[in-house]
């Protein structure tokens, strides 16, 4: 008789410790909120920095924060939501940099063209001056 209740005990146990895990896994999973306002501010991102500008200056930059938020999506979409919001933070600085590297190349090539036609202008007055 004691032996059929120390199995039964044993068996109480291990269905306890079973029942235990399983709640701490779930518990694992459920403390990891969706990252559903990050995956938002990285698509608004993407999106404000998915210009002409942007594409003709920082492309290389640009397709990067593309793939990153693809990635999250792929990431949302397997629930692997830790995973989701890093590759989104990381879209959301990738079309931020791609913004200002944009921005940057085209206020280079305006004071260049601004160098030039001072340039020009210097060389007509001397033209002018000297005749």
């Amino acid at each position: 008789m004691k032996i059929l209740h120390m199995l039964r005990f044993t068996t109480a146990a291990r269905a306890l410790m079973l029942g235990s895990a399983i709640l701490l896994v779930l518990g694992g999973c459920a403390s990891t909120p969706v990252p559903v306002s990050q995956m938002a501010v990285a698509e608004a991102s993407v999106q404000s920095a998915n210009s002409s500008n942007t594409s003709e200056h920082a492309p290389g930059e640009l397709q990067i924060a593309i793939a990153k938020l693809a990635s999250a999506r792929a990431a949302m979409s397997r629930k692997d939501y830790v995973e989701a919001r890093r590759l989104a933070e990381q879209a959301e600085l990738d079309a931020r940099v791609a913004q200002v590297r944009a921005q940057s190349v085209s206020a280079r090539k305006a004071a260049q063209e601004s160098q030039e036609a001072a340039r020009v202008l210097r060389e007509e007055l001397n033209r002018n001056t000297y005749n």
